[in-house]
């Protein structure tokens, strides 16, 4: 495939549930900065159920939706989005491919970049458009240490961008487009059927606007009930280091970090966090900053807007107290 027959820029609309993952957004708004730079339009691909509010998209800066509608795309299978991805960037044949690097985009761009036999660099932090119209997908490597900048020598040119990465693009709702109808590609043997949903996170941790955070500091999983507690009265949830989850103390999805989530809530607060490169990549960027440690060397309190140096099993218990005596006596007043 040469340069000349490739043109444009495709953003995957993941959704779920009919609703649009707000990494959309995000991938509109960088996309919509490399578009003015290659003069060429942005497209727009959502695969999803009947009714789906697609029109936000065109709000959000792409010139053009694809919109299959179709009810089997409720089914997180990766098999079925490929078949129909891959078929929509044979027939327009964009010159750059984005997906947001959430849980499904990174299971499903590989499988696009494997049909299109073309390269894919994940968990890009930065893309940029160099002298020669190529796209410098740049991302972090070893634990945030160095930024590697990279370029695809085959097209599509593909990335996954991760999360809060880039801000979301702003709504216009006068802005005008395209929305196109494709006929979806339906596999005849499914690889993925929901028999139940067992369970449903209400609140994101990418979302949250309060995380407490445990670390090595914990002694064991129960403590995180103590942290929980904390989390609840503020209004937040609970996070996690590598650490402790690879102890088995919570679950993955509380993970912040680099291999994690990453977070930029109002407040993080940092319990028993040492603060190694890889955690900091996740967190960094929240508006306020708490560490709690009993080393006063531990690197998280070089970005901590406050720094207790302390016991946490001491810290957060007075911590919950004080706030609960404060909504005490404002529930008093």
């Amino acid at each position: 495939m040469t340069e000349k027959t490739h043109r444009g820029i495709l953003v995957f609309a993941e959704q779920k549930d009919g609703r649009i993952h707000k990494v959309t957004y995000e991938l509109l708004n960088k996309g919509r900065t490399l578009a003015e730079s290659l003069e060429v339009p942005v497209y727009a691909i959502a695969l999803g159920p009947k009714n789906m509010e697609v029109e936000e998209l065109i709000y959000r800066g792409a010139d053009e939706v694809f919109y299959g509608e179709e009810d089997a795309f409720n089914q997180p299978d990766e098999l079925l989005y490929k078949e129909n991805i891959v078929a929509l960037i044979n027939r327009i044949k964009p010159e750059i491919c984005l997906f947001g690097a959430t849980t499904f985009g990174r299971s499903l761009a590989p499988r696009v970049a494997g049909s299109l036999e073309t390269g894919l660099t994940a968990d890009c932090t930065e893309l940029k458009i160099d002298e020669d119209g190529k796209l410098i997908q740049i991302r972090p490597a070893f634990s945030d240490n160095i930024l590697a900048h990279i370029k695809t020598k085959t097209y599509p040119q593909m990335a996954t961008i991760r999360y809060k990465e880039f801000s979301e693009a702003k709504r216009d709702g006068q802005r005008q487009g395209k929305i196109t109808k494709i006929e979806a590609i339906l596999l005849e043997n499914p690889a993925v059927r929901i028999l139940k949903q067992l369970q449903s996170n209400e609140i994101d941790i990418s979302e949250a606007e309060v995380v407490v955070a445990g670390g090595r500091g914990l002694k064991s999983s129960e403590d995180f009930h103590m942290l929980k507690e904390l989390a609840a009265l503020l209004g937040g949830v609970v996070g996690a280091s590598r650490a402790v989850v690879e102890e088995d103390y919570i679950s993955s999805d509380h993970q912040v970090g680099y291999s994690g989530n990453r977070v930029k809530p109002k407040l993080y607060i940092a319990c028993g966090i040492s603060g190694a490169p890889q955690h900091l990549a996740g967190m960094r960027e929240a508006e306020n900053i708490v560490a709690i440690n009993t080393d006063p060397s531990a690197p998280i309190f070089n970005i901590a807007d406050v720094g207790i140096v302390g016991d946490l099993y001491e810290v957060i218990p007075m911590l919950i107290n004080k706030i609960n005596n404060q909504k005490a006596k404002l529930a008093n007043a």
